[in-house]
C-alpha cells in the first residue's frame, strides 16, 4: 500500500520529497500532477513513483497532501473527493488561505483534514512550518504530520484556524523580508567599497550567526541587540538611524498587510460557490 501521495509536483513537494528521503523512509511516495515533466523529474531524482491522474494516486494512499495553489485547490479536491470518501485517508493541505472548511466540503465532508503553512527555506531542510488540525483530526494524525513536516525543518501547531493568517505573515512570507534585508546590506555594503563576494560573505554569515543567537535561546532578540549596543558606539548609530526611520513600525505595518492579504484570499475563495 502506497503511505503518502502528493497531489501537485511543486517547489513545496520537492521539498517535502526531498526531505522524506533523506530521513527514515516511508512505505511508499507517489505523485501525481498535471505537468508530466514535474513528475519525470520528481522521479529521476528522487526514484519516487508517478501516477497518470490523481484519481489513482490517492487510491490506497493513507495520507494525501494536497499541495496545488490556492485558485486550484477546489478543482483538485472534486477531483479525487470519491476515492477519498472511500479510502478516508488523512489528507493534508499546503495552500494559503484555503479553509479546512472549505477543504472538507469539496471532498465530501467527513475526513481528517490538516492545513499546514511551511515556508521556503524548507528546500534546506531549514523550514518553518504552521499546522492546524481539522476537527476530525486525532493524535496519531497529528504525529503524522509532524513527522512529515519535521523532515524539511521546525513544525509549530496553533490552537486556532486564523492564527494562520499570522503564521503566514511571520515564517510563510518572513523569508522574503529576511532577504530583502540581506539584499539591503550587500548593496550598501558594496556602495562602501567591498567587492560583491566579500560582502555576500559577510552579510550571509552575520545573518546566520545573529539567528543562531537567538535561537539558542539563551537571550531574547531584544537582549542580544541591547547586548551588542554599546553607548555611543558604532552600532548604536545604525541602530537610532533605523529606529528615526520608523522600522518598527514599517516591519508590523508589512507584516499586517501581508495577513490582511491572506485573510482577504480565504474569503475571495470561499465565495467562488
Amino acid at each position: 500500500m502506497t503511505e503518502i501521495a502528493f497531489v501537485g509536483a511543486g517547489n513545496m513537494t520537492r521539498c517535502l520529497v526531498a526531505g522524506l528521503s533523506s530521513h527514515t523512509p516511508w512505505c511508499g511516495v507517489i505523485l501525481a500532477d498535471h505537468n508530466p515533466e514535474k513528475l519525470t523529474e520528481l522521479a529521476d531524482s528522487f526514484g519516487t513513483a508517478i501516477a497518470e491522474s490523481s484519481q489513482i494516486a490517492v487510491a490506497q494512499a493513507s495520507v494525501v497532501v494536497l499541495a496545488v495553489k490556492p485558485q486550484a485547490m477546489k478543482a483538485a479536491c472534486l477531483e479525487i473527493s470519491a476515492q477519498l470518501q472511500e479510502s478516508r485517508p488523512l489528507v493534508i493541505t499546503v495552500a494559503a488561505g484555503v479553509a479546512i472548511a472549505e477543504v472538507s466540503r469539496w471532498l465530501g465532508g467527513g475526513l481528517s483534514v490538516i492545513r499546514a503553512m511551511p515556508n521556503i527555506p524548507a528546500q534546506v531542510q531549514q523550514g518553518m512550518t504552521g499546522l492546524f488540525a481539522g476537527p476530525n483530526v486525532t493524535d496519531a494524525d497529528q504525529a503524522i504530520a509532524s513527522r512529515l513536516f519535521a523532515s524539511v525543518g521546525e513544525t509549530l501547531w496553533v490552537q486556532k484556524e486564523q492564527d494562520l493568517h499570522a503564521v503566514t505573515a511571520v515564517s510563510g512570507s518572513g523569508p522574503a523580508y529576511f532577504f530583502l534585508f540581506m539584499e539591503a546590506m550587500h548593496k550598501s555594503a558594496i556602495s562602501m567599497g567591498l567587492d560583491s563576494a566579500a560582502a555576500l560573505k559577510l552579510v550571509t554569515q552575520t545573518a546566520l550567526g545573529a539567528a543562531t543567537m537567538v535561537k539558542a535561546g539563551n537571550e531574547s532578540p531584544e537582549q542580544l541587540r541591547q547586548r551588542v549596543t554599546s553607548p555611543h558606539g558604532t552600532t548604536e548609530q545604525a541602530i537610532r538611524s533605523f529606529e528615526q526611520d520608523g522600522l518598527r513600525t514599517t516591519v508590523q505595518q508589512a507584516m499586517i498587510a501581508c495577513a490582511k492579504r491572506s485573510e482577504t484570499i480565504a474569503q475571495e475563495l470561499a465565495s467562488e460557490d
